[in-house]
C-alpha cells in the first residue's frame, strides 16, 4: 500500500442528513465578525488619534495610512470601506451557508467496539494478521476522538494500521448518567486505567499510551500511575504548564468558572457551547477568515470536502463532567497544579520526574490552542524525553496535508525504534 494512504475502510453506513449546528456558538461568531467588520467605518474618524481610546503603538500604522490616502476624496474613502465592508460580510454569510448546506457526511465508519463501559467504547483498527506493537490513543474528553479517523484521506489510525501497528481508539463518548458524576480521578485511574489493563488482555502485550490535547496530559498521569502497564508514551500537543506562554489569559479562562458555575449546579455538566465559546475565545476571528476562504473554494472540490469534515467534528463537541471542569478550569488554568506539581489522582501526586518510560513528545510550533511553550514543559520534566517541533498547528498536526510527512512518519519511525 502506498505511504501516507489509508487502508481500504469499505461501504459506509449513511445516516438521515441533520441541520449543522455550526460553527458553535453561531451568535458568538457573528458578533465577533460582524463587530470587527462594521468598525472599520466607525474607525475611520479616529485617524486623527484624538480619541480616548486611541492605542498609542497604532501610530506608525496609521502614519502610514494617512501617507497612502494624502489627496484623497475622504467621501470617496469612506465609500470604499463601506463596500468592502459589505463585500467581506457578504462573503462570510455565503461561506456560512454553503457550510450549512453541504450534503457531505463522514466517509468512514467506526470499527465495532471490542470493549465498552458506561458510554466510552475502546475501537480497534488493526488489520488481520497484524503483529507490530499495539497504540492506544487516548483522545481530549471535550472533543470526539474521531478527529484521528477524521475521514478516509484524514485517518492517523488506519495509515498506522496499514504499516502494520495495532492502533486502538478509546472513544470516551458522551458524559452520561455515570460519567455526570466523574471527575479527573474517575477518567484517570478508573476507565483508563481499565482501558489499558483491556487493551493489554486484547492484544497481549502492553500498549504505547498515545495522548492528543488534553488526553495528553491523561496519558502522561496514567504514566505514572501504572508505567508497569505501558510500553512507551507519546504526547501530540499536550498541556502541561498552563502559565507558560501567557499567564494572564489562563486566569482569564478560569475567572469563567464562577459565571459558568450555575450550569455546572443544575445540569451537572459544562454544555458543548459554553465550551466552545471558551475556545472562541482564543482567536475571535477565526470564523471570519475560514468561512469567508471557504465561500472561494469549488464546492466539489477535496478542499472543501476536507473543510467540511473537520468543521463537523469541530461542532461535535461533548460536554464536560461538572468537577472535571472545575478541576481543569479552577486547578490547570486557576492555579496550574500540573506544572506546579500539586495535581493530584486517586490521592496520589502527578510528577512529571517520575515518568521513566520512553516518551515522545510532538509539540506544534503554530500551536494556538496549547501553545508550545504549555506542552514544552511537560517533556522537559520527564528524563531523557524526545521531542519534535513540526511547523504545523494544534488540529492541522493530525489531519492536514503536512502531518503524513511531518508528524505520522516521523511517529512510525519513533515507535518503531523504540518498541
Amino acid at each position: 500500500m502506498p505511504a501516507h494512504q489509508a487502508p481500504p475502510t469499505g461501504p459506509a453506513t449513511t445516516p438521515p442528513p441533520k441541520p449543522r449546528q455550526g460553527p458553535r456558538p453561531l451568535a458568538t461568531h457573528l458578533t465577533a465578525a460582524m463587530a470587527v467588520l462594521l468598525n472599520s467605518q466607525a474607525g475611520l474618524p479616529l485617524l486623527n488619534g484624538s480619541s480616548p481610546i486611541w492605542r498609542k503603538e497604532l501610530e506608525p500604522r496609521c502614519r502610514q495610512l494617512r501617507a497612502d490616502l494624502a489627496g484623497a476624496d475622504p467621501e470617496a474613502v469612506k465609500a470604499a470601506v463601506e463596500r468592502e465592508t459589505r463585500r467581506r460580510l457578504d462573503t462570510l454569510l455565503t461561506g456560512l451557508e454553503r457550510y450549512r448546506r453541504n450534503p457531505y457526511q463522514r466517509d468512514v465508519t467506526d470499527p465495532p467496539p471490542v470493549w465498552t463501559e458506561g458510554n466510552s467504547r475502546l475501537l480497534d483498527y488493526s488489520l488481520p494478521g497484524a503483529r507490530g506493537p499495539v497504540l492506544l490513543f487516548v483522545p481530549s474528553l471535550v472533543n470526539r476522538g474521531y478527529v484521528l479517523d477524521l475521514s478516509a484521506r484524514k485517518s492517523l489510525v488506519r495509515w498506522l494500521a496499514a504499516q502494520d501497528f495495532r492502533p486502538l481508539l478509546l472513544d470516551w463518548g458522551t458524559v452520561g448518567a455515570v460519567e455526570r458524576g466523574f471527575d479527573l480521578t474517575d477518567y484517570v485511574a478508573g476507565r483508563l486505567a481499565r482501558a489499558v489493563d483491556a487493551t493489554r488482555d486484547l492484544m497481549g502485550q502492553a500498549p504505547a499510551l498515545v495522548g492528543y490535547c488534553m488526553g495528553g496530559t491523561l496519558a502522561a498521569a496514567a504514566a505514572v500511575l501504572r508505567p508497569e502497564a505501558i510500553s512507551s508514551l507519546v504526547l501530540l500537543a499536550a498541556p502541561w504548564d498552563f502559565h507558560a506562554d501567557d499567564p494572564a489569559a489562563a486566569l482569564r479562562t478560569a475567572a469563567v468558572l464562577p459565571l459558568v458555575e450555575p450550569a455546572l449546579t443544575w445540569l451537572g455538566e459544562l454544555p458543548v457551547d459554553m465550551i466552545q465559546f471558551l475556545f472562541a475565545g482564543l482567536d475571535p476571528l477565526l470564523a471570519l477568515r475560514k468561512f469567508s476562504r471557504y465561500a472561494t473554494l469549488d464546492p466539489e472540490s477535496q478542499d472543501a470536502q476536507d473543510f467540511v469534515a473537520l468543521e463537523d467534528w469541530l461542532n461535535d463537541g461533548v460536554p464536560l463532567a461538572a468537577a472535571v471542569a472545575r478541576e481543569c478550569l479552577g486547578g490547570w488554568y486557576g492555579r496550574n497544579d500540573p506544572a506546579e506539581g500539586t495535581w493530584r489522582v486517586g490521592g496520589q501526586a502527578i510528577d512529571a520526574r517520575a515518568i521513566r518510560l520512553p516518551t515522545l513528545a510532538i509539540i506544534p510550533a503554530r500551536d494556538r490552542i496549547v501553545p508550545p511553550g504549555a506542552a514544552r514543559a511537560l517533556i522537559d520534566a520527564i528524563p531523557g524525553g524526545d521531542r519534535l517541533e513540526p511547523h504545523l498547528g494544534h488540529i492541522g498536526m493530525v489531519v492536514s496535508a503536512g502531518a503524513p510527512d511531518q508528524v505520522w512518519a516521523p511517529l512510525s519511525d519513533w515507535l518503531r525504534a523504540r518498541l
